[in-house]
């Protein structure tokens, strides 16, 4: 009796046929069930259509570096897209933490001189989405302007609460044209955080519009932080997390 004879292929080869109709992500948990299935599951020729695809670029390095596997490059790939969408998290410093100091004064007197809370200031604005704000100075005021167009030093800190640290914001020296209902302002490039040389520009500015009065008097002092690319300012949050640089240890 002539028995038939039937030929099974490898296991090995059915994998590797079963991982080219595979995601990656199914292709990474079947990797680990065996050591036979992490080799199948790793080939290069089941990685590279995945990687050209999705990373050309990270796929045209095989060209110089041929001993990296195309599921290596897929993996560091994908690591850095999952880095550049992760949402920052919540910054460490709050409103409540800070007190913004402004001073403005001439060769001759202070002309403004404020401390406020953060919590307080943005309270009185009320629900606040974006680091600009607004500082009723006209009870601090201790003298007016003499000229239209004065010189003027302007000062502006933001000090940690409980006096543990202070970022100076703005500390120059402009001509303020003080004229009802016209602002004058005043910007200045701030440091990039610590991680970063001087060198590099932070992409962050401080800025500062005075409101006078029609006697000459500073009625209201704008503070707030600006991203120079679209002038723009910073929301609250992207605020507390720049200052968190200068002012926590």
């Amino acid at each position: 009796m002539c028995r038939r004879k039937t030929e099974h292929p490898p296991p090995w080869e059915v994998l590797v046929l079963v991982a080219h109709y595979l995601d990656p992500e199914t292709l990474a948990i079947a990797s680990c069930v065996s050591k036979s299935w992490s080799l199948a599951m790793s080939l290069d020729h089941v990685w590279q259509p995945l990687c050209s695809s999705r990373y050309p670029s990270l796929s045209n390095l095989k060209i110089s570096y041929p001993s990296v596997p195309f599921g290596r490059l897929y993996a560091i790939g994908l690591a850095a897209s999952k880095r550049r969408f992760k949402p920052p998290s919540k910054p460490h410093l709050s409103l409540d933490n800070l007190v913004l100091a402004v001073e403005l004064s001439t060769r001759r007197a202070t002309v403004v001189a404020v401390a406020e809370p953060g919590s307080k200031i943005n309270n009185v604005q009320g629900n606040n989405e974006v680091f600009k704000f607004d500082i009723d100075v006209s009870h601090d005021c201790f003298s007016g302007i003499k000229a239209s167009e004065e010189e003027m030093k302007i000062t502006w800190n933001i000090v940690l609460k409980g006096w543990g640290a202070v970022f100076t914001v703005m500390d120059c020296v402009g001509k303020l044209s003080c004229i009802a209902a016209v602002e004058g302002w005043f910007s200045e490039e701030l440091p990039s955080p610590g991680c970063c040389s001087s060198g590099v520009g932070s992409g962050i500015v401080g800025d500062l519009k005075v409101a006078c009065s029609g006697d000459l008097k500073v009625e209201k002092v704008s503070v707030g932080l600006l991203r120079s690319v679209d002038w723009r300012y910073l929301s609250i949050d992207d605020g507390l997390r720049y200052l968190q640089h200068f002012l926590l240890p």
